[in-house]
């Protein structure tokens, strides 16, 4: 073999790496674009980013062969009315109203055509569509899991109820709800409207109920507040 070939062969072998390199690294970014922090997740899991990457495409070849659909205006309609019903109980049965929320979060999940028999095969279809809410909604089930052993405080409640309503949002179709902590984010740090409306004019009702904890030192904190100054 002269030496032209075997500098063109090698010249080819280069090449090739070069562009399969390149694919790669561009599938890779599109990757942590589309998954966010549940890309990291499962990077330190897998403990290589190559595992990561097939993990995570595998979960869009996956999902792709799922029928999910949008739910209908009227099945939209439904469901807020049915969450705003469970979060006016928030005051009175907290604990009831978390486990509510969570059926009826599963309930959407349904619907909208995911697979709700395995958590963990839960988690990784919703990661496809629903990264960025993903953290909110393990949050919800672990304090969930605390509620249920009975060591869940109210404030868990509340928290659970907030991250619940993030899926649940998302599942409709609803814009990201600005009012939704991160998972690690302290509760005083929220606040929230009376209403958030979504695009199809349904309103979903919101913090209100729900950050008016069943604590009668926290009614009365928000009531004192609430109280304009003596002579003002």
């Amino acid at each position: 073999m002269s030496t032209v070939i075997i500098v063109i062969i090698v010249a080819v072998i280069v090449i090739a790496a070069l562009v399969t390199g390149g694919m790669a690294v561009k599938r890779r970014r599109r990757l942590q674009d589309r998954f966010g922090p549940e890309y990291d997740r499962v990077a330190g899991e897998q403990d290589s980013k190559l595992k990561a990457d097939a993990e995570l495409a595998g979960r869009e070849r996956r999902v792709e062969g799922l029928d999910i659909r949008p739910l209908t205006d009227s099945a939209r309609a439904g469901y807020a009315d049915q969450w705003a019903g469970i979060q006016e109980r928030f005051v009175d049965t907290p604990a009831d109203a978390v486990a509510a929320s969570q059926v009826l979060v599963v309930a959407v999940m349904g619907e909208r055509g995911y697979p709700t028999g395995d958590q963990d095969q839960v988690l990784a279809d919703l990661s496809v569509e629903h990264a960025g809410t993903l953290g909110s909604y393990r949050a919800a089930e672990q304090i969930s899991a605390s509620a249920a052993a009975g060591t869940a405080s109210t404030e868990d409640l509340r928290q659970a109820m907030i991250h619940y309503r993030t899926l649940f949002r998302g599942l409709l179709g609803d814009p990201a709800d600005p009012a939704a902590p991160a998972a690690a984010e302290p509760a005083q740090q929220v606040t929230a409207p009376d209403t958030i409306p979504d695009r199809s004019g349904v309103q979903l009702a919101e913090a209100p109920v729900v950050m008016a904890a069943a604590d009668p030192a926290l009614n009365g904190q928000a009531a004192s507040a609430a109280d304009p100054a003596p002579g003002s």
